[in-house]
C-alpha cells in the first residue's frame, strides 16, 4: 500500500477531522491547510472537516480559521501540515485527538503522529496535497486549486527556489488549468502596502555585507511600530537581501515584543540549516528560521553565517 492510500485510508476511517498548520503561518501553511479542508469537503461530503488556528491579519485574504473546540478533537483525526516539529504547531489540542497524521516538506528532525508523510523532495506541502489528490483521482475544484496553487507559489519564490522541480511544474501545471483567478493571485501575491515599501528600503539602506557576501539586518520592534507592521508582514523582506549580486547567504533578525529575536536565515547555495538547529530553530537547507535571546548570540549567529561564507 502505498503512503497515498494509507493516508486515504486513514481520512475515510473518521467523520469528524480537524486540520492544523504552524504557527505564523505562510501561505503553503494556509494553502496546504485550507487547500486539504476543501478537497476532503468535496470529496467526502457526510464528514465534518474544520480548520484550526490564528488567524494572520496580512493572509485574511487567503484563508480564514473556524472556532473548534477541545472537546471537538473527541474521537477525531487531527492532520498537521507544513510543521516540521511539535512546538510550532497552532492549537496544541491535536494531542487531543484520536490519530494524529503529519504531511509535511521540511527535514524530519521532530518525527511525531501515528502515520507520517514526510518529503523533503517536495517544494511545498501544497505540491504533497495537490499530488495526493491526482494521484488517488480525487474531484477538485476552482477554489482548491488556487489554495493549493498559491501554496507553491508561494514556497518556491515564483519558481526561483532550486526546490522548484519537474513535479513542481507539473502538479501547477495541472492546478492552472482549474478556473480561478490566477492574474489576481500573482499579483496579490507580489504586491505590497505603502509600509512594507519603506520596510524594504529600510532593509537594503542598513544591510550589513561581509567582503564574502554574508549579511544581515536588524529589524528592531520601535521600528515596525513606527511603520505599523507586526512580525508576520517581516516576511515580506526575507528575500530582498538575496536580490542584491554579491550577498550569498544572509540573516533577517526581527525583534520581538517579548524581547528575544526571530532570525530568518537564507542562503543561495550553502546549506544553513545547521546553524538554524544550534540556535533553537531548524529548517531546509537553504530556507530556515532560528531564534535568538540576547544581542550577543545575533553576534553568534552572524560569524557563524561569516564563517560559512569563507568556505564557498
Amino acid at each position: 500500500m502505498s503512503i497515498y492510500q494509507e493516508i486515504l485510508q486513514k481520512i475515510k476511517e473518521y467523520d469528524q477531522i480537524i486540520i492544523h498548520r504552524h504557527v505564523n503561518p505562510d501561505p503553503d501553511a494556509f494553502g496546504s491547510q485550507v487547500g486539504l479542508q476543501k478537497l476532503l469537503q468535496l470529496n467526502f461530503p457526510e464528514k465534518n472537516i474544520k480548520v484550526t488556528g490564528h488567524d494572520e491579519p496580512s493572509l485574511v485574504w487567503l484563508a480564514q480559521m473556524e472556532e473548534v473546540r477541545q472537546e471537538d478533537f473527541k474521537g477525531s483525526l487531527a492532520i498537521i501540515c507544513d510543521t516540521a516539529n511539535t512546538a510550532r504547531i497552532d492549537n496544541q489540542d491535536y494531542q487531543l485527538a484520536d490519530f494524529v497524521l503529519k504531511i509535511d516538506h521540511h527535514p524530519n528532525d521532530d518525527a511525531y503522529g501515528d502515520l507520517s508523510w514526510v518529503d523533503t523532495s517536495f517544494s511545498s506541502t501544497s505540491e504533497m496535497i495537490a499530488s495526493l489528490a491526482f494521484e488517488q483521482g480525487l474531484e477538485l475544484n476552482a477554489d482548491i486549486a488556487y489554495l493549493l496553487f498559491a501554496g507553491i507559489v508561494g514556497d518556491t519564490g515564483r519558481f526561483l527556489y532550486p526546490t522548484t522541480s519537474t513535479r513542481t511544474l507539473e502538479v501547477a501545471s495541472k492546478l492552472r488549468q482549474y478556473p480561478f483567478d490566477f492574474t489576481g493571485l500573482v499579483r496579490k501575491m507580489d504586491s505590497f502596502s505603502h509600509s512594507i515599501a519603506k520596510l524594504q528600503a529600510y532593509v537594503l539602506q542598513n544591510l550589513e555585507v561581509d567582503e564574502n557576501g554574508a549579511a544581515r539586518v536588524l529589524v528592531k520592534q520601535e521600528l515596525l511600530k513606527e511603520y505599523g507592521l507586526g512580525d508576520a508582514d517581516t516576511a515580506a523582506i526575507v528575500a530582498t537581501p538575496g536580490k542584491i549580486e554579491d550577498v550569498t547567504l544572509w540573516g533577517v533578525f526581527v525583534e520581538q515584543e517579548a524581547g528575544h529575536y526571530r532570525v530568518r536565515l537564507r542562503s543561495k547555495v550553502q546549506p544553513i540549516n545547521e546553524i538554524a538547529k544550534s540556535h533553537h530553530g531548524g529548517g531546509h537547507p537553504l530556507a530556515s528560521g532560528a531564534n535568538s535571546f540576547s544581542l550577543a548570540e545575533n553576534e553568534e549567529i552572524y560569524q557563524e553565517l561569516k564563517n560559512l561564507a569563507k568556505k564557498k
